[in-house]
């Protein structure tokens, strides 16, 4: 009955007068004049995010023959236009108007295009034109081609990874998010893999060299326990942000030529007529050495015994974060198989991932603040001693100037700070829109045509 009595309500709703504004446009039938109601008039209270036209489904016919549909969703509808950056209470109510006018006028097939048309008019009558047009276009694209991101938040404890990661996975729309410490913890508690419960910032090492060496283990460790994630976000086109405490940028830096660590002096001389499957996976010991050679003054490179070991073991873990996307990539006889169906000799190839590392820092003086309460909520009863204390947030300052030290190389290092937090989070959303862009981009360029 209730179903019935929220049926006629919204048939009696239903009215068709001279209006010039009228922007629905049917093809499978002549354009009809719409009355649409004001904004203003359009019901929209925070408290009670439900709406009587969610219950009537609206079916939204996909491609030139209409063999596909999905059903009209305004909650998904207002995260796309939330990702364009519209404000979320804006994207709110431009998703209801939609829904509204369409069941209002018993438009309840609509094709794509039909629908984005009414949309993009929608936003622009609230304000937001052809830039947000763009930009819901970009993402719309990036969906379509399954483009593998990978979103790393860097940094040591106490700057706001985990809140960033947060915050940009529901404007950009990304359900993935994955941390570091839990991926640590299980390794520990699972495997055999060499790892202690007690944080390496907490340990006391001879010098900063020897604390960056072993730092850079344990996320190499970290990494390989990230696998299967990543090599489904490049096999699959599935988006992921990774947070924590133990991503090295060393270990996801490639350059376009080789897809090897951009740092690594020695990568040509390690990958010549070398095999992923025959490097430190098959020996675990090796993960001991250090895998980054830093511009850092504070931290004095390994060994060149140690670099020839790390080389070879970097290459293998930047090379599956590539190589999982397309295998048919890394052969003659995988590129003859993968030859387009017309004969033309041109390999099909998915579009390359976008890599994106972000590391995160505070001023010494907020972290210093921040640090100390963090230690005092965690010891659970243990004191630290302040000899204990200056060696954590010594150690903790080494290991935030080897992160910093990528900034050369591409990296991109967002100082945080309580103050600025708002404008620093827009000034990320953009730096990503951008980056998603630029790829969508270099893949279409590098698609055969």
């Amino acid at each position: 009955m209730k179903d019935r009595e929220e049926s006629s309500s919204s048939s009696s709703s239903m009215t068709t007068t001279n209006n010039p504004n009228g922007i629905i446009n049917n093809g499978e039938h002549e354009p009809r004049d719409i009355n649409i109601r004001s904004f203003s008039s359009v019901p929209s209270s925070p408290r009670n995010a439900s709406s009587k036209y969610d219950f009537v489904k609206v079916k939204v016919w996909l491609g030139d023959n209409a063999d596909h549909y999905y059903v009209l969703s305004r909650f998904l509808v207002c995260r796309m236009l939330t990702v364009t950056k519209i404000p979320n209470h804006e994207a709110i109510k431009i998703s209801l108007e939609l829904k509204k006018l369409l069941i209002d006028n018993s438009l309840l097939d609509v094709s794509q295009s039909d629908l984005e048309t009414n949309l993009f008019k929608l936003m622009e009558r609230r304000g937001y034109g052809e830039e947000y047009i763009n930009r819901y276009n970009m993402m719309t694209k990036f969906h379509h081609q399954r483009v593998p991101l990978v979103i790393l938040v860097c940094g040591t404890a106490c700057v706001g990874k985990s809140t960033i990661a947060t915050q940009l996975a529901q404007r950009l729309n990304l359900p993935n998010v994955l941390q570091t410490d839990m991926v640590y913890e299980l390794l520990r508690t699972a495997t055999d893999a060499p790892l202690t419960s007690t944080p390496v910032w907490t340990r006391e090492f001879g010098s900063s060299e020897e604390l960056i060496t072993e730092f850079c283990r344990e996320c190499r460790i970290v990494r390989k326990g990230l696998g299967g994630d990543l090599k489904k976000a490049m096999k699959d086109g599935k988006p992921i942000i990774i947070e924590g405490r133990h991503l090295d940028p060393s270990i996801y830096l490639m350059n376009d030529e080789n897809k090897t660590p951009s740092n690594d002096p020695e990568k040509n001389s390690s990958e010549t007529n070398s095999s992923p499957e025959l490097t430190s996976d098959k020996n675990p010991e090796a993960g001991s050495s250090n895998t980054k050679v830093t511009d850092n003054s504070s931290v004095k490179p390994p060994n060149s015994q140690d670099e020839a070991v790390a080389s070879v073991e970097a290459i293998d873990l930047s090379e599956k974060v590539t190589q999982c996307k397309i295998n048919a990539e890394s052969s003659k006889d995988a590129e003859k198989k993968s030859k387009s169906a017309d004969g033309s000799g041109k390999t099909k190839s998915g579009p390359e991932p976008i890599v994106i590392s972000i590391v995160l820092k505070m001023s010494e003086f907020d972290h210093k603040a921040l640090l100390e309460e963090w230690i005092s909520s965690r010891t659970s009863g243990e004191k630290y001693t302040s000899k204990e204390k200056d060696r954590l947030i010594t150690n903790l300052k080494t290991i935030e100037d080897y992160l910093c030290s990528f900034n050369s190389q591409g990296v991109t290092v967002v100082n945080i700070s309580a103050t600025t937090f708002p404008q620093t989070l827009d000034g990320l959303h953009n730096y990503l829109l951008e980056r998603i862009e630029e790829g969508i981009r270099s893949s279409e360029n590098e698609a055969p045509k």
